[in-house]
């Protein structure tokens, strides 16, 4: 379907647009995710052969909590984008194509505002680690910068199920999906 309309003239641009930002920061995030992720392994690896030796690595416990909380919440953007996320949708399928479009809408409008919600609580608890200089117990690492790569992570969620929503209501080549 062609927009020849002025709506459509708007919105194909804009929908570019949220398409690169979404793919740039998911990109990003997946990459440096990655990298947690081999620091994980690398670090497991260290720990158990470290262990026959009876000298573990210290703080490997906090570690693997930081650096998996980084994993996770950087994941999360592109698992979304790429609708990876379970989806048990045996009794949407029974619904009319209209009953489907007010679910996706009000799906991805309360996904969307959680990870807003999640993102800000998670920027404010953050805010109060700085200020009181917490650090983890083993390491004396300081938590807020792990914090708000959480709350980044959950932000861009957030700005994924923004597009999904958009292409509800502009759906494009890909027909909305």
């Amino acid at each position: 379907m062609k927009h020849n309309t002025a709506e459509g003239l708007f919105t194909k641009p804009l929908m570019e647009i949220m398409n690169k930002i979404n793919g740039l920061l998911n990109g990003f995030l997946i990459f440096i995710g990655g990298i947690f992720l081999v620091a994980m392994i690398v670090l497991t690896c260290g720990n158990i052969l470290f262990r026959i030796v009876w000298v573990p690595i210290p703080g490997t416990y906090e570690l693997m909590g930081l650096f998996g909380a980084i994993v996770a919440a950087f994941a999360l953007g592109q698992t979304q984008a790429r609708k990876g996320h379970v989806a048990v949708d045996v009794l949407i399928n029974t619904f009319s194509a209209k009953t489907k479009k007010a679910l996706k809408v009000a799906g991805d409008l309360i996904c969307m505002a959680f990870f807003m919600i999640v993102t800000w609580q998670l920027a404010v608890k953050g805010i109060n680690l700085w200020r009181t200089g917490e650090l983890t117990e083993t390491l004396k690492i300081i938590y807020y910068p792990f914090i708000y790569a959480v709350a980044f992570g959950c932000a861009v969620l957030a700005i994924v199920y923004f597009g999904d929503l958009l292409r509800v209501f502009f759906p494009g080549k890909d027909g909305g999906k």
